[in-house]
C-alpha cells in the first residue's frame, strides 16, 4: 500500500559544482532512454528508503563527492525533514513510466539534467536531477522533488 502525504513540497539541493570542468563534459556522451530512465528511478527509490527510515547515510553514499562533500546525511535529513514527518511514501516511481517534461540535456558544466514526472496516484511526483560524471558512471549532484 502506497501512502502519499499532502504536500506540495520541492526540496532543492544543489551543489556547488565549480569542481566539473567543461573537459568533463565532452568526456562523457548523453546515456540512453533507458540508462536515464534507470538514472531517476534508482535515486528516487533511494531517497524515498532514506525518507522512510530517516537514515540518509546510504544516500549520500550514493551522490557524487561535491554533492557529499556539501551535504553530510545529517544536512540532507533536514533537508527532507518534511518528507520524513509527512511519511512520504513515493517507491510507486518504480512501476510507472517517466514522463519527461524537458529534454535530456547535458549543460555547459557537463551536468546532465533530467526533468519529468510520474502519474503516480493519488499524487504526482515530479523531479528535476542533475548529475555529474565520476568514475565511468553518472552521480546525483543536485535534487528537486515535487510531490502534488
Amino acid at each position: 500500500m502506497v501512502h502519499w502525504a499532502y504536500l506540495r513540497f520541492a526540496a532543492a539541493v544543489v551543489a556547488a559544482l565549480a569542481v566539473c570542468g567543461a573537459d568533463q563534459a565532452s568526456a562523457q556522451d548523453m546515456p540512453s532512454p533507458f540508462v536515464q530512465e534507470v538514472l531517476v528511478k534508482s535515486i528516487l527509490v533511494s531517497l524515498n528508503d532514506a525518507v522512510a527510515a530517516d537514515n540518509f547515510t546510504v544516500f549520500h553514499a550514493k551522490i557524487s563527492k561535491p554533492f557529499r562533500d556539501q551535504f553530510s546525511p545529517e544536512k540532507l535529513r533536514t533537508i527532507f525533514k518534511d518528507l520524513i514527518e509527512k511519511h512520504a511514501v513515493f517507491d510507486a516511481v518504480v512501476a510507472k513510466p517517466i514522463v519527461s517534461d524537458e529534454d535530456a540535456k547535458i549543460d555547459e558544466k557537463g551536468v546532465l539534467r533530467l526533468k519529468g514526472h510520474f502519474e503516480t496516484t493519488p499524487k504526482q511526483v515530479k523531479y528535476q536531477l542533475g548529475f555529474i560524471p565520476a568514475d565511468g558512471t553518472w552521480k546525483l549532484s543536485g535534487v528537486s522533488i515535487d510531490i502534488e
